[in-house]
């Protein structure tokens, strides 16, 4: 392609508010336009990289037997109703109405249309097992759209869909799709790990995220650099050390019976921990939460954060709010001053972090009023303890016992075990060789496509600008004419042109009538594998290459690029150049 009719509106600046690496380069760089807040266009070169990561999704999928369809993404509320996600899957989801009144939702993603189709079509086993796939837009009204194409409302994505006879058969595909994933991401040139997570409002049990390691990433990874263990943050479990100083207060002989302790307008861990000079480990939190219509006390080590994933799932609910004022009245007790002791008839999480601490802090249930020498197996016999913490600095691996180690990333995709959730609500059935009718037995699988592509520049830039992997860049070779009005130099190009495109290369010509400068800040800013420069020197058959990783530049004769190519991209963009 020659770079003269080729629309590449490269910037020099970009907006304030492009926060992300990634966002701001594809700006620079012409990758993408933005229309409106978290929804974009995609010009040529955005376009041409898209393309490539989908292409390596097909083909892995292709590989692991998963067969490619397109679905609508318009769906019916019906459909979202009988699964009961409706109303679950919250604002994110969008909706609209027809002329007609009808309710319709804009797929974020495409578990009832799937099941819907396959509980049509599909009734033996003889048909099973089986896996389709598409790649298909998404919408999802984001609160707050940012960081370009890592959060916006409208994304291109993969989801797979497999349905087996067994349990056993859906472990089989779990599997291959969990290598495919390994094999998409590897090929795309990212660092990544495969984490434990949640599965949210998909549902479905054995869930792994797959994440970018990014500084830009709003999820928080934490990982065993010793066992290999890794989980996202809502799902990770460790295991809190105790120091010696928390061993000390676990010797009964030293536990005081409880005191009374006047706190006067002191109703923050922080200001509690200096009014009465203790550690925040040493003080129970008591947050008043309400949980599907009804309150809950849990309580939490000062120095922790409530995990409301692992809530949700220790209490069995699907919406928890902070309780207001007027329902922490009626419980007994006021806003800042909370505590468990002498209150009644409200359910009390303990959270493991305040197992055995004793000689606690507590509130006391009355204005400017705290509690000391609190032992919650004494002073609330029956107590039982769950995890409901996010996992900190400092704690041990359960796996192992070695200190857990954090990171950002971004989530590339996700593969769930949804076994029955939806067959059973949608009446996705077969029967089995005994004729018997079983529901349908499920497992689903995507992958951010526009996120990957967000992702590896994230992962792959320099301060001049992007460093595309071989495999997505949108050309392999920029090939620059410094003076477009020389004569030679335009035959030499042009005679480099046709030989790279026969030999199958990928080339962008750069034939702009610009300043040499302004060429090669937008060929590193572009940020193609290999650069050849025909310049001044082209009456000598002489070019100058460049490449854009290493930043390596050396003179080749013109009749020795074909070779110089083939051994530089078969060696993964390696040369022996000195």
């Amino acid at each position: 392609m020659r770079q003269q009719r080729m629309l590449i509106p490269t910037q020099r600046d970009v907006p304030g508010d492009a926060e992300a690496a990634s966002h701001r380069l594809m700006l620079r760089a012409g990758l993408i336009r933005q229309l409106s807040s978290g929804i974009y266009s995609y010009l040529p070169l955005g376009l041409k990289a898209l393309q490539h990561i989908q292409a390596i999704v097909r083909e892995e999928m292709d590989a692991a037997g998963a067969q490619e369809m397109l679905m609508p993404a318009l769906h019916p509320s019906e459909l979202w109703k009988a699964s009961g996600r409706w109303d679950v899957y919250g604002p994110e989801l969008m909706r609209l109405e027809d002329r007609h009144g009808r309710e319709f939702a804009l797929g974020a993603t495409h578990e009832e249309v799937i099941t819907s189709l396959v509980k049509d079509e599909i009734h033996s086993y003889k048909k099973l097992p089986v896996t389709l796939y598409q790649i298909q837009t998404k919408y999802r009204d984001e609160r707050r759209p940012r960081f370009g194409l890592l959060r916006g409302r409208e994304f291109l994505m993969k989801d797979a869909y497999s349905f087996d006879r067994t349990e056993s058969g859906l472990d089989d595909s779990y599997t291959s799709m969990y290598n495919a994933y390994v094999r998409i991401f590897t090929r795309c040139g990212l660092k990544f790990r495969a984490v434990e997570a949640d599965s949210g409002a998909i549902g479905g049990t054995d869930t792994h995220e797959f994440m970018a390691l990014a500084d830009i990433g709003e999820d928080t990874i934490v990982y065993c650099p010793t066992c290999q263990y890794a989980a996202n943050l809502e799902k990770a479990v460790g295991r809190i050390p105790q120091s010696s100083e928390s061993l000390d207060t676990h010797n009964d002989s030293a536990v005081s019976e409880l005191v009374k302790t006047h706190t006067p307008g002191v109703s923050t861990i922080k200001q509690l921990g200096q009014f009465l000079g203790q550690s925040p480990a040493q003080i129970i939190k008591s947050i008043a939460l309400e949980a599907d219509g009804k309150p809950v006390i849990v309580l939490l080590r000062g120095d922790y954060e409530l995990n409301e994933v692992k809530l949700k799932q220790a209490i069995g609910a699907e919406n928890v709010t902070l309780l207001s004022e007027d329902g922490i009245l009626k419980l007994g007790s006021t806003a800042g001053f909370i505590g468990p002791i002498g209150l009644h008839n409200v359910k009390i999480v303990a959270d493991v972090s305040v197992y055995g601490l004793k000689n606690a802090i507590v509130g006391a249930n009355e204005p400017d009023y705290h509690l000391l020498h609190v032992d919650l197996q004494r002073d609330l016999p029956g107590l039982t303890f769950q995890d409901v913490h996010n996992v900190t600095e400092g704690e041990l691996c359960s796996h192992c016992g070695n200190e857990l180690s954090f990171a950002k990333g971004i989530e590339l995709g996700h593969v769930f075990k949804l076994g029955t959730k939806y067959s059973r609500s949608l009446g996705a059935t077969f029967s089995n060789e005994n004729g018997v009718t079983e529901p349908i037995i499920m497992g689903c699988y995507g992958i951010g496509v526009s996120r990957v592509l967000a992702a590896v520049i994230e992962q792959h830039y320099d301060e001049r600008g992007i460093l595309w992997p071989e495999t997505l860049a949108p050309f392999s070779i920029h090939l620059l004419t410094v003076h477009v009005h020389d004569e030679m130099q335009m035959k030499l190009s042009q005679d480099i042109y046709t030989s790279l495109q026969n030999a199958g290369y990928s080339v962008l010509w750069d034939d702009r009538d610009e300043r040499p400068g302004v060429k090669f800040n937008d060929s590193d800013l572009l940020g193609f594998p290999l650069r050849i420069t025909v310049g001044k020197k082209a009456n000598e058959q002489m070019i100058e290459c460049k490449e854009r990783r290493s930043g390596k530049q050396y003179e080749l004769m013109a009749n020795q690029l074909l070779s110089h190519c083939q051994s530089f991209f078969q060696s993964g963009g390696r040369s022996n150049h000195e």
